[in-house]
């Protein structure tokens, strides 16, 4: 046996071992939420890898929910902010309160000090909040007059947006796009899902009210990222990751001229970054100690969805950022 082929068999039993809470945690998790597995599992790989997750999706989708019970089922701290345009950063972050019979000043925490905040409805807040949130986001602590404090670990910015309202929006600045690991389209439930919800949800049965139970703490949870970390990447792989994102910049030099005139910007080096640790917890929740070709194609859509900047000349003609991360996975050479 190879040395290669005995390091993955390694990490494969390690994979195995660590990855034995899986079934409980989505038996947990599918308690409360009907269907939406891909929803689950993206929010659930943006988790174990500390990345932020942008859903976007019309209302009634089980967005809010789908946080909340993950939450549950991690034994998280959760909390929910609803973005507003009279929003302000202390709103968010905290502020400084004076205390008249002392003479004091202390700091008070916002709601920004928790697992796994929900940014309800993010691109209704204005420039200011986004800025705040995007220190958060990228720094991992706040600070508050003039103290900063480390954010809690984990920390998990899951933000959604409405597709159908733009009135009374803001679009969010790029640099925050890119710091979201994950953009979801957050499609409706097949017609069977849909009449499980109507059955569950439209009585006042014991399963309309049922909660996920802990399967998972943070220090474990902890311990399964390190595990990701073990994941093997063989170099092939970590090229083809490299060439698709260069395929979004420079599109005719990877033989797709027809994609130029389509694409302004291309996505950023965090796209490599952010696909690499995606691949490699897409091959954890399959149980694999090794990333392939295919975990890297399952997760690019989403990786890629919100960094590619389009043309007009697209708009015009009606392309979409899937359409060319499509053409882009058909045409990259597969290692």
């Amino acid at each position: 046996m190879s040395v290669a082929a005995y390091d993955i068999r390694v990490v494969s039993d390690l994979v195995e071992r660590e990855s034995a809470f899986l079934e409980r945690l989505f038996t947990e998790i599918h308690k409360v939420i009907v269907g939406q597995d891909e929803m689950i599992e993206r929010v659930f790989i943006g988790l174990l890898c500390g990345g932020h997750v942008l859903l976007e999706g019309a209302p009634g989708l089980a967005k809010t929910l789908t946080v909340n019970t993950l939450a549950d089922s991690l034994h998280m701290q959760f909390k929910r902010v609803q973005f507003t345009p009279d929003l302000l950063p202390s709103d968010i972050l905290g502020t400084v309160i004076y205390n008249h019979q002392l003479g004091t000043f202390t700091n008070k925490q916002g709601p920004i000090f928790t697992n796994l905040l929900l940014a309800d409805e993010i691109n209704r807040a204005p420039a200011k909040v986004q800025s705040a949130l995007l220190e958060a986001m990228a720094e991992r602590h706040v600070t508050i007059g003039d103290t900063t404090y480390a954010l809690p670990n984990p920390f998990l910015v899951l933000a959604t947006q409405n597709p159908i309202e733009q009135e009374g929006t803001y679009n969010l600045p790029e640099a925050q796009l890119d710091r979201f690991m994950f953009k979801i389209k957050v499609e409706y439930p097949s017609p069977d899902d849909e009449l499980k919800i109507m059955r569950r949800m439209g009585t006042g049965s014991e399963a309309a009210k049922a909660k996920a139970g802990p399967v998972l703490d943070p220090a474990e949870l902890e311990r399964v990222r390190r595990t990701i970390e073990e994941i093997i990447v063989e170099e092939p792989v970590q090229r083809y990751i490299v060439d698709v994102v260069g395929a979004t910049r420079k599109p005719t030099a990877a033989g797709l001229a027809d994609l130029q005139p389509f694409i302004d910007f291309g996505a950023s080096p965090r796209a490599s970054i952010a696909l690499l640790q995606a691949a490699r917890a897409h091959a954890f929740l399959r149980r694999r100690g090794y990333v392939s070709p295919e975990d890297i194609k399952a997760i690019a859509p989403d990786v890629l969805r919100h960094r590619i900047i389009l043309s007009y000349e697209a708009e015009a003609e009606g392309k979409t950022v899937e359409h060319v991360v499509r053409q882009i996975l058909e045409h990259v050479k597969v290692p």
